[in-house]
């Protein structure tokens, strides 16, 4: 996807998942909610806004969209590998928004398998240091590093 600007794989994601009722769908979805009525229960999203951002998702290949019923034809969404790899993503909205946005304890906790509560954190694949912007450096690709 072209991108106005700086080439950015940033840009280019939010416009597929960049949106509030995406997202919000996403989550859902993620969860384990598969029918349209309780997507949009949960979400408060509009019914025409909803039905446009699902599809959306299903034709970038963040959901599969299975049909359960064939007169009236009903779907069921569920999420593919892409929208398995947004989980931490979500997760790390999630605790942004409980630190510096809600007002008073979070509405809404996750735990592990293990029982304990989850906090996503981001750490480097090769050294497994934490990951802080101060450590950040972009390089281009086809860069060459110190030129």
């Amino acid at each position: 996807m072209a991108s106005r600007g700086r080439d950015c794989s940033i840009a280019d994601a939010l416009e597929v998942v960049g949106e509030r009722w995406s997202m919000l769908a996403l989550r859902e979805v993620l969860l384990g909610e598969r029918r349209f009525n309780q997507i949009a229960e949960n979400t408060g999203a509009s019914r025409d806004i909803l039905a446009a951002r699902l599809r959306k998702l299903v034709d970038a290949g963040v959901l599969e969209k299975r049909k359960y019923e064939d007169h009236p034809p009903r779907f069921e969404y569920f999420p593919t590998e892409s929208a398995k790899a947004l989980q931490p993503v979500l997760l790390g909205l999630m605790q942004w928004g409980d630190r510096y946005v809600h007002q008073g304890p979070p509405p809404t906790v996750y735990e592990h398998d293990c029982g304990a509560e989850l906090h996503v954190k981001s750490v480097c694949e090769h050294c497994g240091e934490p990951v802080a912007s101060r450590g950040l450096h972009p390089v281009r690709v086809g860069a060459v590093r110190g030129s």
